[in-house]
Formats: structure tokens, C-alpha cells, sequence
């Protein structure tokens, strides 16, 4: 189980309509079972002190990164629409930080960085600038989708000198590829 304190922060990734709401665009099963478990771990992280940050897919409307425009994914939570919207379940603290990725059409799996979907060029998101000016020593992430933005943003973290925990009761996988989702949290 994992305690919290002022030396550890929460990662809340992308917990947005379209992929938590079965009507999201490219939902996650199960998605939207995992907010009353955030927010759960929400109130255990602002109760002790700890950093809370949420991460949120912010697309425009065309961009590589989308299938319709040569990538990978379907139209998915594109900005200042429903589905990019938190899940309306989701406690959202007014003073947290949120951390938007592929704002300028972006891959943006890791809450760290976003790559250029054509050369691959990776640039930093603001996260760790916010964590390390929090002092932050350990990383808890909860979130979707575990295969993509939560894998790559424990290990990011992993390799940014994090002690980094994924909550396994607060996860879920797009299965696209089930080998992915295959990794460990905590229980």
C-alpha cells in the first residue's frame, strides 16, 4: 500500500470522457470503474500533503497521431470538446496542476515528454519542472491507459530517478496489443 507524503506525488493520467465513458471514442473497458478508486487516492495524497498533478490529452482536430490523418489512434479527445473532458466523476482539485499532451499534435503517451508523431523528436512536458520544484522523491500514478500513457509515464519516471509505484486497482488497459498491458503494480 502505498502512504503519502509531502515527498510524493500523485499522477492522476487521463481520466478524460473518451476514454473512460463507454460513449468515449476510444474507451478503456472498465475506465470508468477506476474513478471512485482515484479519488479515493486523491483525498489520501491532498490529506497527507503529497503533490496531486493530473495529465489530460489535448489534440487538436487533425493531427498525425490520428488514424484518420495516417496514425495510429481514432479521433480521441481532441481540446475544449466532451471527450477530453475529466470524467464527471472524478474529483478534480482547483489547485493542482494538469498537464496536457499533444497540444500541438504530439504523441504524448508519457506524462514527461511528447514526441513528434514524423521524426520521433521528444520535447519535456512541464511535469518534472513541477515535481522537482515540489521536491518530490516518489511517484503514485492511477489513471488509463495502462498500456500506453501509464506505462510510459512510470517508466519515464523510473528513469528521471522516481521511486515509482502504479496502483493496480486504479489502472486499466486498451488492450490493443495485450502483451502492453503487462505491467506491475502495486496491489
Amino acid at each position: 500500500m502505498a502512504s503519502y507524503d509531502p515527498r510524493t506525488a500523485l499522477a492522476v493520467v487521463d481520466l478524460q470522457n473518451d476514454f473512460a465513458d463507454p460513449g468515449g471514442s476510444l474507451y478503456v473497458l472498465d475506465g470508468q470503474n477506476i474513478v471512485p478508486f482515484a479519488n479515493a487516492e486523491i483525498d489520501d495524497a491532498l490529506d497527507a500533503g503529497a503533490f496531486v498533478v493530473y495529465t489530460q490529452d489535448w489534440h487538436p482536430p487533425d493531427t498525425p497521431h490520428f488514424e484518420k490523418d495516417g496514425g495510429l489512434w481514432p479521433v480521441h479527445c481532441v481540446r475544449d470538446t466532451w471527450g477530453a473532458e475529466f470524467h464527471p466523476n472524478l474529483y478534480v482539485d482547483e489547485d493542482a496542476p494538469i498537464v496536457r499532451k499533444g497540444t500541438g499534435g504530439e504523441d504524448g503517451y508519457s506524462a514527461f515528454t511528447v514526441a513528434d508523431p514524423s521524426t520521433g523528436e521528444r520535447t519535456a512536458t512541464e511535469l518534472e519542472t513541477l515535481l522537482r520544484e515540489q521536491g518530490v522523491e516518489r511517484l503514485v500514478i492511477v489513471g488509463l491507459a495502462t498500456d500506453y500513457c501509464v506505462k510510459a509515464t512510470a517508466l519515464d519516471g523510473m528513469e528521471k530517478g522516481y521511486a515509482t509505484i502504479v496502483k493496480r486497482d486504479g489502472i486499466r488497459a486498451v488492450d490493443l496489443n495485450p502483451t502492453n498491458a503487462d505491467i506491475k503494480g502495486e496491489q
